[in-house]
């Protein structure tokens, strides 16, 4: 089995109940628990007109994240780009690279991160914004580049900083875009698995190394639900299995409180959305967990699994990455072992 990073993606995520305020106070207690733990990187995803997250100033967050924290990467997952423009993403990004250095990523993705109404606000004049992603990305590689490759316009600060990049997709296009760009590609499974395999193996097979990977590299996001047994696992999800009912019913809501039977309690239509649209999700103890990751890799061979986990309480969701983590270390410890 290939061995793995493990790394964590947050929307900055708001509790029933809570404050702005304290959905960023819970995203930075999250942060500071797994630069402790050990994991390679942290990001946050840009989401607008949504009173469940917090990350709609996705730059802001994560300048917020690094001042809090020692050693974890910190990054957006991602900048939708077609809402920004990219000397303005360079310019910030550049700022952050310059302050925090080595510390940053700045993952793209061509989505809205809303609704149509409120990427026609956002977006004004810019409506094809999203048929120009490829060459955007090529405009920031640029302003980010070292001076022998600038044009005219520069960005202060970004020239030099050498950020690095990656694509985000959960599509063939966006597999394609990354592959012929030679960039670092992460497959978004925690909303939409179904095209997982074709898109990692159109990136793998049409990639053209570049100045910035000779080699693919292949990130996943996946929902993890990690609990010390079966049962509490399977009552924590609840709040996790609701987001997904709140995406496909347009009547998105803060996490709500688990509740006992949660299944038993859902309408046919509901279940119908959990069979069909729930996004890749491993739920279990660390038993479960060691055998569903094995199969998992053996079937992907990633490079790096980036982990979201939809818990309510903020201790159960620490507690989650906690486990994680101890199997992930566990598994290629006892490889390790074998090897030798």
């Amino acid at each position: 089995m290939k061995k793995f990073d493990i790394s964590v993606l947050s929307v900055a995520p708001l509790r029933q109940g809570e404050t702005m305020k304290e959905g960023i106070d819970s995203a930075v207690s999250l942060a500071k628990a797994v630069d402790k733990m050990g994991y390679k990187r942290i990001w946050f995803a840009e989401h607008h007109n949504h009173d469940a997250y917090a990350s709609a100033a996705v730059v802001s967050i994560v300048q917020h994240i690094l001042s809090n924290t020692e050693n974890i990467r910190v990054g957006s997952g991602g900048i939708m780009l077609p809402n920004h423009s990219p000397l303005v993403v360079a310019e910030q990004f550049g700022t952050l690279e310059t302050l925090y250095p080595d510390r940053v990523d700045l993952a793209l993705g061509r989505a809205p991160g809303t609704d149509q109404k409120t990427a026609e606000v956002i977006r004004r004049s810019n409506h094809n914004g999203v048929f120009f992603f490829e060459r955007e990305v090529k405009e920031i590689l640029q302003y980010v580049g070292n001076e022998s490759v600038q044009g005219e316009i520069r960005a202060y600060p970004g020239m030099g900083t050498n950020v690095p990049i990656f694509v985000l997709g959960s599509s063939t296009g966006s597999a394609k875009i990354a592959a012929s760009l030679g960039l670092p590609y992460a497959f978004g499974a925690q909303f939409s698995p179904h095209e997982m395999t074709e898109g990692l193996a159109i990136y793998r097979e049409n990639f053209q190394p570049s100045a910035y990977l000779q080699e693919p590299y292949v990130m996943a996001c996946i929902n993890v639900i990690a609990a010390d047994s079966m049962e509490e696992a399977t009552l924590i999800s609840a709040s996790h299995l609701q987001v997904y009912i709140d995406i496909y019913t347009n009547n998105l809501s803060q996490l709500i409180p688990p509740t006992e039977n949660f299944l038993q309690s859902l309408s046919q239509a509901e279940l119908e959305i959990l069979y069909h649209r729930l996004g890749y999700t491993l739920l279990g103890n660390a038993d479960t967990l060691r055998r569903d990751l094995i199969e998992f890799q053996q079937t992907y061979q990633v490079d790096e699994l980036i982990v979201i986990s939809n818990i309510y309480e903020s201790k159960k969701e620490i507690h989650s990455y906690e486990i994680l983590k101890r199997v992930v270390d566990e598994l290629f410890d006892q490889k390790l072992h074998e090897e030798s």
